[in-house]
């Protein structure tokens, strides 16, 4: 018996079409592709990320070790001009202490040359008498002050010395230092021996008026000046004579200058 062709059962579902199953099945892959590279992406960053961290730490302690060397050093510039300042104001404070020493210094030297000066006032600096072994300059001063009409007598010579050499390889006779009694005979014996000289300007006073016999060589009679004094006496003298000036009788040399 011829069999017809199979029906369809009523009510069961129509298979699917071909074009259906199609989108469907790429829907799911695609669906599945995202969701694997989305999980996959995340992962990667993840991974990324951490390699990152991992690798700029060392980096990230090194700038912190960097950070605090700067702020230790900034510190430390910081002391450093403190301290500087601190030292310009001590070195201020010096400098104005060392102009008020030096100011100080200049007015004890002064007031110390006016003082040896001053205690010069009485005496008289006799230059160039020939020296004997047994002389007697007491009795050389009294007669210099009758050769030049003054009345000074030995009791008016309170002390009488020849004094060392300042040049001990100077030819020159020792001087000898007068301290007469007062500074008014000082003045005196001064004033007398110039005026003297001034009278007799081709017969000055020297060795031969004194009693010493030979070739005659001046005697000078000046003022028994303190050290200081008596080189800038000499620096004066020396530089006038460069200039070709002539000194006031009152500053030069009694004698034959």
């Amino acid at each position: 018996m011829t069999r017809g062709p199979k029906r369809q059962a009523v009510g069961s579902p129509s298979p699917p079409s071909s074009s259906y199953d199609k989108d469907d099945i790429r829907s799911v892959i695609e669906g599945i592709i995202k969701d694997e590279f989305s999980e996959m992406l995340v992962k990667f960053n993840k991974t990324i990320i951490s390699t990152i961290n991992q690798e700029l730490e060392p980096l990230k302690k090194e700038m912190q070790g960097i950070r605090d060397s700067i702020s230790f050093m900034n510190e430390k510039f910081e002391d450093i001009k403190k301290e500087q300042q601190s030292y310009k104001e001590s070195v201020k404070k010096l400098e104005l202490e060392n102009t008020e020493l030096k100011t100080t210094i200049e007015d004890i030297n002064g007031r110390l040359i006016n003082l040896e000066q001053q205690s010069r006032s009485n005496n008289l600096d006799v230059q160039c008498v020939p020296e004997n072994k047994n002389e007697n300059v007491y009795s050389i001063i009294t007669q210099l002050a009758r050769v030049v009409n003054c009345e000074i007598n030995e009791k008016d010579i309170s002390h009488c010395t020849r004094i060392a050499k300042s040049n001990p390889s100077s030819a020159r006779p020792r001087s000898i230092i007068v301290q007469l009694a007062s500074p008014r005979l000082r003045d005196q014996l001064l004033a007398a021996t110039i005026k003297y000289n001034q009278a007799n300007p081709h017969e000055k006073l020297n060795c031969t008026h004194l009693g010493y016999a030979g070739p005659k060589s001046p005697v000078y009679v000046t003022e028994h000046l303190s050290p200081t004094n008596r080189a800038l006496h000499a620096a004066t003298r020396i530089k006038a004579k460069e200039m070709s000036y002539n000194l006031p009788s009152s500053t030069s040399k009694s004698g034959n200058s």
